[in-house]
């Protein structure tokens, strides 16, 4: 496969787990794990800071910002035509832009491995989606879905699901040789 094909692959499969992400989270129930409340996209949430990074790899970190901007209109667009009201369609994109964009500054600025900066940058990306999401879609500052008792826990399942992603990610992306380079 030629270079700029493997970018293309790359990008579309990046862009593809934002539609992933939409579609279960739409169509499939929250998972309760005890306290903790987790749409059920999450996963795949998780794993577009893991696509995003190898994006920016592939195509250097301006035009990452494309990709973005792309990623986050088709995210909205996802989000509205499957019914999610105004609030929870804004609440995923402007959360989209700026952790996405917090992934993409830690990641640049980061002069480690490419697993670590993974894993760190897209901690970074996965604290603030959760914590913008649920405030801005679902507390009662938004959409009024979650009352503030469940505000806590719906961060904390939402963080403790994609942590876990960046973890096995990173591992997965130690185990290339690209992994394993600053």
């Amino acid at each position: 496969m030629e270079d700029a094909d493997m970018r293309i692959g790359i990008i579309l499969l990046y862009l593809a787990s934002i539609v992933v992400a939409n579609v279960v989270t739409a169509r499939f129930a929250p998972l309760e794990f005890g306290a903790f409340l987790v749409p059920a996209g999450s996963v795949f949430i998780g794993a577009t800071f893991i696509l995003r990074d190898f994006v920016q790899q592939a195509i250097g970190r301006k035009r990452t910002y494309a990709a973005i901007l792309a990623a986050m209109l088709l995210s909205a667009a996802t989000s509205w035509l499957l019914g999610d009201t105004l609030w929870i369609t804004a609440a995923s994109a402007v959360t989209f832009l700026v952790s996405e964009s917090t992934d993409t500054e830690i990641y640049s600025r980061l002069k480690l491995p490419m697993a670590w900066r993974v894993l760190y940058s897209g901690f970074a990306g996965g604290v603030i989606d959760s914590v913008l999401f649920v405030l801005i879609g679902l507390s009662p500052l938004g959409a009024g879905i979650l009352p503030w008792e469940a505000v806590g826990s719906a961060i904390l399942g939402q963080l403790i699901v994609k942590t876990g992603m960046q973890a096995a990610g990173a591992a997965v992306v130690r185990m290339l040789p690209v992994g394993r380079t600053a």
